[in-house]
C-alpha cells in the first residue's frame, strides 16, 4: 500500500499529470461556462446575460462523453478502438439516458440505441447527422498520446468513426484536429501557434480538404482582424460563409475553436470566455478551447476560484481521472519504446 501511495504522489508531481489535470478542468469549465450561451446569438447574450465570465453547472454531454472515452482509454492501456468505446457506452447506459439525457444530441441517442438493438460499432454511425459529438470529447486521446500529435490524430480517426463516417467523414477530420492539438500542447516549448499548426498537420489533404479549407478561412479572418469583437462581428455578418445549418456541425465549431485560441493567444480564461460569449454551440467550443489551453499552460493558467468551484461541483474526481490518464500515457509510451528497443536489437 505504501508503495502504491508513493507512486501516486510521484506522478502527481509531473508536468504530464499537471497538464492532463488542467486539460480536464479547462474542458469541464468551458462546457459549464458556455452552457447558458448555447444556441444563442452574441447579441442576445449581450442583452440578456452581459459578458459571461463564470459558471454554476457541471457540464453537459460534452463532459459525459469525455468521461466515457477516458474510461475506454484507461481500460485498454491507451489503445482504445471504436469497439472499446462502444462497449463503455453500453455499460454506462444511464450516463446518457439519465439526468443529462436532454443535453445529448440526437446522433448520440440514436447511436446508443442502434448499438444496443442491432448494429455493430463499425456500422452504427451510418445515417448520423454532422455534429461535434466526437470532436468535443476527444481530448483524452491527446492526453494518452501526449507529445505525439500524429498518433493522436490516427487514433481519433478510428474512435470518431463510431459516431461519424461516410458522408459526414469531415467530423472525423475535426476530431483528429482536436486530438492532435491536445497532444501537441504537451510538447516542450509548445506555443499557441505550434498547437494550431499541429491541428491540421495530419488531416489528409484531399479527403480532408473541406475541413482544412474551413479552418484556413476562420484563422485567416482571425489573423486579419486580430481583435475578438471585430472577428465575432465579421463572422456573424458573413454567416452564409462561416456558419452551418446545424450550429453543432464540426465544420463550424472546430475552425472557430482554433480561431478563438489564436485570438486569446492560448490563454485559458480568455479562450473559454471568448468561446462562451460568441454564442452558437458555445459550450462545445468553450470545452474544446479550454481543454487545449489547459494542456498548454497547466493548472497555473486556470483561475483559482474556477479551480475550487469545479472541484466542488464535479461528479467524477478529476484528480483521480488525471492520474489514471497520465499513468495510461506512460504505459502506452513504454510499449512503444519497448518495440523500438526490439527493432534496434534486431538491426
Amino acid at each position: 500500500m505504501a508503495v502504491q501511495v508513493a507512486e501516486r504522489s510521484s506522478i502527481e508531481t509531473t508536468t504530464l499529470f499537471d497538464r492532463t489535470h488542467a486539460s480536464l478542468l479547462g474542458g469541464l469549465i468551458g462546457d459549464a461556462l458556455g452552457t447558458p450561451c448555447e444556441g444563442k446569438t452574441y447579441q442576445w447574450i449581450e442583452q440578456n446575460l452581459g459578458w459571461v465570465t463564470d459558471f454554476t453547472s457541471d457540464g453537459t454531454d460534452d463532459t459525459v462523453m469525455k468521461d466515457l472515452l477516458a474510461t475506454a482509454l484507461i481500460r485498454t492501456g491507451g489503445h482504445a478502438t471504436l469497439d472499446d468505446w462502444a462497449a463503455v457506452l453500453l455499460e454506462n447506459w444511464d450516463a446518457i439516458f439519465g439526468p443529462k439525457y436532454g443535453k445529448f444530441f440526437v446522433s448520440v441517442i440514436h447511436l446508443a440505441h442502434k448499438l444496443r438493438r442491432h448494429a455493430v460499432p463499425r456500422m452504427a454511425a451510418l445515417g448520423n447527422m454532422p455534429s461535434s459529438s466526437s470532436a468535443m470529447c476527444i481530448s483524452p486521446v491527446g492526453m494518452v498520446n501526449a507529445c505525439d500529435p500524429r498518433a493522436a490524430a490516427l487514433q481519433a480517426y478510428n474512435l470518431a468513426s463510431l459516431i461519424h463516417q461516410h458522408d459526414v467523414g469531415f467530423c472525423q477530420d475535426a476530431a483528429a484536429a482536436m486530438a492532435a492539438a491536445s497532444a501537441a500542447a504537451y510538447l516542450p516549448g509548445a506555443t499557441t501557434a505550434s498547437v494550431i499548426d499541429a491541428a491540421t498537420a495530419h488531416i489528409p489533404a484531399l479527403s480532408g480538404a473541406e475541413m482544412l479549407g474551413r479552418i484556413d478561412g476562420m484563422l485567416s479572418l482571425a489573423r486579419r482582424t486580430n481583435d475578438y469583437k471585430a472577428f465575432r462581428a465579421a463572422i456573424y455578418a458573413d454567416e452564409e460563409r462561416f456558419f452551418t445549418r446545424i450550429t453543432c456541425d464540426s465544420r463550424e465549431t472546430v475552425p472557430l475553436t482554433l480561431a478563438l485560441l489564436h485570438l486569446a493567444d492560448g490563454d485559458v480564461e480568455r479562450s473559454i470566455v471568448y468561446s462562451a460569449n460568441f454564442g452558437r454551440d458555445a459550450d462545445t467550443v468553450a470545452s474544446m478551447a479550454g481543454a487545449i489551453a489547459g494542456a498548454l499552460h497547466g493548472t497555473r493558467g486556470i483561475r483559482k476560484d474556477w479551480l475550487e468551484r469545479v472541484r466542488q461541483s464535479t461528479a467524477r474526481n478529476q484528480v483521480e481521472l488525471a492520474r489514471a490518464l497520465a499513468e495510461t500515457a506512460l504505459t502506452k509510451r513504454r510499449s512503444v519504446e519497448q518495440a523500438g528497443q526490439l527493432f534496434a536489437a534486431v538491426s
